[in-house]
């Protein structure tokens, strides 16, 4: 079906093909950068890395975690971008683009050039950038929200101004196994990271206000982490039964389908799908994460209340 106006992201979005064709969103890749030397578009498609994938997310993170200071990713520039805007708008399209988070990546803001070149050639475009301040999968989530309610009749406008009003209401929670190698890149503090490689500790995580997943509790053991997990989403979720979930996981696809299972019995939500962290964030994720992604209540801007509500949760458990 064609519609007045198209969904697009880029590919920290970290959608599957089939929620992708299910929901009408496309994609702008990236880049990586194989230890090979060779750099390939980042493609939400594990046959895309050559060898280092042999078409898994096992085999990709396997060879990452060898050489994890090899594998480099970089944005879509902004004539990628540019030439992608003009083909949707000359196809007689309007534009509405998710972005990583402009306090991670220069995406948001290449996009935003890349507009202003389009409306030079067809000042009458209806192009609308947004800065989801969120990254992979939430980032995805995004999208579905907007591809749900164009289904309604929403204009992109509407949609847009929707999802900037909205951005901090999209949370993750879940867990990482070691953060050591997210420290090494660069997005976690070491001492953090330290909790991360004590035997069986599963450090729990929620997105900022500017996109940075930050540690807000720990637990020890899988068991404890899901009850955890399961009594926060339970407090901060917002009319879950109307909800589209997604899992996202990092080579973790045991935990990712155990809380699919929990959610689902006790959340009723409409939908819950499971996704792969493609490279364009995986490289700088490291295997072992699982987490969820959802509608709740805003996020306060330090995490602080969302922190001591973890911290009550951990206690009573």
């Amino acid at each position: 079906m064609k519609h007045d106006f198209c969904i697009i992201s880029e590919s920290t979005c970290d959608l599957s093909e089939q929620i992708r064709t299910e929901f009408d969103i496309g994609y702008i890749p990236g880049h990586v950068l194989l230890p090979s030397g060779v750099q390939v578009a980042a493609r939400l498609d594990w046959d895309a890395y050559e060898s280092y994938s042999n078409g898994s997310a096992e085999t990709f993170y396997a060879n990452l975690m060898k050489d994890p200071d090899r594998f480099k990713t970089s944005p879509c520039n902004v004539q990628e971008i540019y030439e992608e805007l003009l083909r949707r708008v000359e196809a007689g399209q309007g534009v509405l683009m998710t972005c990583i988070s402009s306090k991670m990546s220069g995406t948001y803001s290449f996009a935003c050039e890349a507009r202003a070149k389009v409306l030079e050639v067809c000042p009458d475009a209806q192009i609308r950038i947004v800065d989801t301040r969120r990254y992979s999968v939430c980032n995805g989530l995004m999208c579905i929200y907007a591809s749900i309610m164009r289904g309604q009749g929403k204009t992109l406008d509407e949609i847009a101004d929707y999802l900037e009003q909205n951005r901090l209401c999209f949370h993750q929670m879940g867990w990482h196994d070691n953060l050591s190698f997210v420290a090494k890149k660069g997005r976690i503090t070491h001492s953090t990271a330290f909790m991360g490689r004590l035997v069986g500790i599963k450090t729990l995580g929620e997105c900022s206000a500017t996109g940075m997943t930050t540690v807000i509790g720990k637990v020890k053991g899988t068991p404890k982490a899901l009850r955890a997990v399961m009594e926060y989403i339970a407090q901060t979720i917002v009319r879950p039964e109307e909800q589209t979930i997604i899992i996202g996981h990092s080579s973790r696809l045991p935990g990712a389908e155990e809380l699919k299972k929990l959610i689902e019995e006790r959340f009723h939500p409409k939908a819950v799908y499971i996704c792969d962290i493609f490279p364009s964030c995986g490289v700088n994720i490291g295997p072992g994460l699982a987490a969820a992604y959802y509608f709740g209540k805003p996020v306060s801007d330090d995490l602080a209340e969302e922190r001591e509500l973890l911290n009550n949760i951990v206690a009573q458990s």
